[in-house]
């Protein structure tokens, strides 16, 4: 077989799921500090790439562009091997409704991994978006980091936030979910990319990007933004993630494929053919 059914799948995703949760707090802040950084290098890319685009020339093919580079982002995290916050809220209660992780251990794992992603977009984005000199004030950089900011955290109500993570994350695991089906590296890259693209040309809000996308912005002072926007803006951007993640994408599966009572099922041992057992 060339691919995992979605049976395989879930059961792939429990054990993911099940061995992230049972990480050590500093091995998940590692994770997850490669991870941020890692959808951060995703950010940078997409910015420098899209800035040259001229709006008059390009018009809507603009984000399309900015969601194929940003797409490099999770390609990075799921075949390096990193903790994502978006992705552990589809992975991890997918292990707990299987019974294998408990409730507490959920909470642990995504507040270690929230805090590592955090450091990991700060990081790359004082080292290598301010540092460098990459948006330096006036740049064409700089101008389009803080139109993609300051929509996010300035001309976004509150509410729209939400939904638009709602949005994104189920986008967003369903890139993740496809790319348990895939055995190979390059099947695994078709499966990420246009989920990815997708979310980021309807301008949706992952909340990791907008860890280095707000504060970014803040730094090189592009997007008129401050720290109360930047922090009302994750909030909201975490919350609707974790409904896209929980509901739409390991809620919904699980009871399609992950409860049955069966052998190699979620609540067992995945059952062959599976050719690897832990993506994010």
């Amino acid at each position: 077989m060339s691919f995992n059914t979605p049976q395989q799948m879930a059961d792939l995703a429990v054990v993911s799921g099940e061995t992230k949760a049972s990480a050590t707090p500093p091995k998940a802040l590692v994770a997850g500090f490669l991870a941020g950084a890692y959808i951060a290098f995703g950010a940078l890319l997409a910015t420098d790439v899209s800035a040259g685009l001229d709006p008059k020339t390009w018009g809507g093919l603009i984000t399309l562009v900015t969601g194929v580079t940003f797409s490099l982002g999770l390609i990075l995290v799921i075949i390096g091997g990193a903790d994502l916050l978006t992705g552990n809220m589809m992975l991890v209660p997918m292990a707990v409704l299987a019974g294998r992780v408990t409730a507490a251990r959920l909470a642990l794992n995504w507040l270690w991994v929230a805090i590592g992603n955090l450091a990991g977009s700060l990081f790359v984005a004082w080292f290598l978006a301010d540092q460098t000199g990459l948006f330096a004030k006036g740049t064409a950089n700089w101008t389009r980091l803080g139109v993609i900011a300051g929509g996010k955290g300035i001309t976004e109500t509150h509410w729209e936030q939400f939904v638009r993570a709602v949005g994104c994350n189920w986008l967003v695991c369903l890139a993740v979910w496809c790319a348990l089906a895939a055995v190979t590296v390059g099947g695994k890259i078709l499966a990420i990319v246009p989920p990815i693209t997708a979310f980021v040309a309807l301008g949706f809000d992952h909340v990791v990007a907008n860890m280095f996308f707000l504060p970014a912005a803040m730094m090189v002072g592009a997007g008129n933004l401050s720290l109360g926007d930047t922090v009302l803006n994750l909030i909201f951007a975490f919350l609707g993630n974790a409904v896209g993640a929980g509901v739409f994408v390991a809620g919904a599966y699980f009871y399609l494929y992950g409860s049955r009572d069966r052998t190699g099922s979620a609540a067992g041992a995945p059952a062959a053919p599976i050719r690897e057992t832990i993506a994010d």
